[in-house]
């Protein structure tokens, strides 16, 4: 079977697609229910803003499959804006609900001196439970963000890898088969390839022949 890439229309969905194909997987972006929910493993992209996003999401019915993908236990990656929204709720532009498939609210970074906002660029990743299967056969290292807002999580035990911006910041959240990454794995060169390598492996997912294209 392939991985699912949610398509509701707020994702970076071609990058996306084609880091999980560089990486010897199956990718379907899609937004049809049925695909998902026999695919062995779902991404949920999203750029943008976190209302518009889950606004989105309820129109397409998408809220709910996905919710659904996570209940019954299909190993689901939220990316970037995708990792936010599987929060209670978010505090752009007004308070908005999200997925609430992780206790934690999505807050702007405070206006410190010295701290630009958006947060962008190449930051460390320190990670706080360094046995977790998603870091098997990995050293901590840097991969790229872009954010404005970020999460604070409710259970400390949620929390997999922070990186350090005026303080400690969400990088990777995890809880049983639903996993998160506030940075573009995709864009964050070996380390990024690697941590999303890991997660398809932990989908089950076949990998294609060598030389097999899609």
């Amino acid at each position: 079977m392939a991985i699912a890439i949610v398509d509701y229309g707020r994702g970076n969905l071609h990058s996306v697609s084609k880091a999980v194909e560089r990486l010897g997987y199956e990718a379907v972006v899609t937004g049809d229910e049925g695909t998902i929910q026999i695919a062995d493993g779902v991404i949920l992209p999203g750029v943008g803003a976190f209302g518009d996003a889950m606004e989105h999401l309820r129109s397409s019915g998408l809220d709910r499959v996905v919710k659904k993908a996570a209940s019954a236990g299909q190993p689901l990656l939220g990316v970037c804006l995708g990792m936010q929204l599987l929060f209670t709720s978010g505090e752009e532009y007004g308070r908005h609900e999200g997925l609430d498939i992780l206790p934690g609210t999505v807050v702007r970074f405070p206006a410190a001196a010295g701290l630009k906002v958006p947060h962008m660029g190449w930051n460390r990743l320190y990670f706080s439970q360094a046995e977790h299967p998603l870091f098997t056969g990995l050293e901590e290292g840097h991969v790229y963000f872009v954010h404005s807002y970020h999460a604070k999580t409710e259970q400390a035990s949620d929390l997999l890898a922070i990186t350090d911006y005026g303080g400690p910041v969400t990088a990777i959240v995890g809880r049983d088969s639903v996993f998160g990454m506030q940075f573009h794995p995709e864009k964050s060169g070996q380390l990024g390839m690697k941590l999303l390598g890991n997660f398809l492996a932990l989908t089950g997912a076949a990998r294609k022949p060598e030389g097999q294209s899609s």
